[in-house]
């Protein structure tokens, strides 16, 4: 087997963020030309502690905040529309694994639609919440008692991975020969990136690790046997995206400013495809 590309050599600085969410820490986001990515810099060792706020939404169902408040109310939508890309695949018996699975509301939805679900959330907190659904998730990979799925779903998952290249390997060895590997991440070359710069929300250091571009993502699934199938755009992140990186820039949201700039970011992308997040659909070769 050819041995993997070390995805941390030959790093350039790019970018000075700042952790809005938790620490105030500022941390180099740095730049790897040979894949078209970033990378966080340093990786903190205790990681996990990164994520311990109610600011932390995926990880709560807050409504607390207008913040909140809208954050669910376009996830309601976005879970319909994940379902209806899971039903248009043709699979043998229907069966999910969701990494990073959060407060399982997306597997929720699945398996009231006859879905057999399983999924992986390493965050104590989110597994209680989803039990109090009904969803039982896994804390890791390891404990994944099936050996094969139809679908794997990591929606804004693969970001936060510490081993990159090994996770993906995982991944890729509990997918079925015709199964579909479905990736949402944002994507650093979009106009919102390039407008708010290291203000930009998505770039969320240091929770966020890896930093994707289009060409990127096919680099390193391709040296994996996978190849991309089809991306599909995830408008609504432009415009919560927006909100978030005003209140970094400026000290509050600025809702008016934040929708100008992800609809401008939106209609640039109709022409250039640098959606503010990119899903993508990817297959075994």
């Amino acid at each position: 087997m050819e041995k993997k590309r070390d995805l941390q050599k030959g790093l350039k600085p790019f970018l000075n963020c700042k952790d809005y969410t938790v620490s105030g820490e500022t941390y180099e986001v740095m730049f790897n030309s040979e894949f078209d990515m970033m990378v966080t810099s340093p990786i903190p060792s205790d990681l996990e502690n990164y994520y311990k706020s109610e600011n932390y939404i995926s990880h709560t169902d807050s409504k607390t905040s207008s913040l909140d408040k809208v954050y669910q109310s376009v996830k309601n939508i976005t879970l319909k529309r994940k379902l209806k890309l899971l039903n248009s695949f043709k699979t043998k018996t229907k069966t999910v694994l969701d990494v990073g699975a959060g407060t399982g509301d997306f597997l929720k939805i699945c398996a009231n639609n006859g879905w057999t679900v399983s999924g992986v959330e390493p965050n104590i907190s989110a597994i209680n919440k989803a039990a109090e659904k009904g969803i039982f998730l896994k804390e890791d990979l390891g404990q994944v008692e099936r050996t094969t799925f139809d679908v794997i779903t990591l929606w804004h998952v693969l970001e936060h991975v510490k081993n990159l290249s090994d996770y993906i390997s995982k991944i890729i060895e509990l997918l079925s020969e015709d199964g579909k590997l479905v990736i949402a991440v944002p994507n650093f070359n979009s106009y919102d990136a390039k407008h708010y710069k290291e203000y930009w929300a998505a770039y969320d250091v240091p929770r966020h690790i890896w930093h994707f571009s289009q060409t990127s993502i096919h680099k390193i699934f391709t040296e994996e046997s996978m190849i991309v199938e089809k991306t599909i755009p995830m408008k609504f992140d432009a415009y919560y995206v927006s909100l978030l990186s005003e209140k970094y820039k400026h000290g509050k949201m600025k809702p008016i400013q934040a929708f100008a700039k992800g609809f401008l970011s939106n209609l640039k992308a109709r022409t250039t495809s640098e959606y503010s997040s990119i899903i993508y659909v990817l297959k075994k070769i």
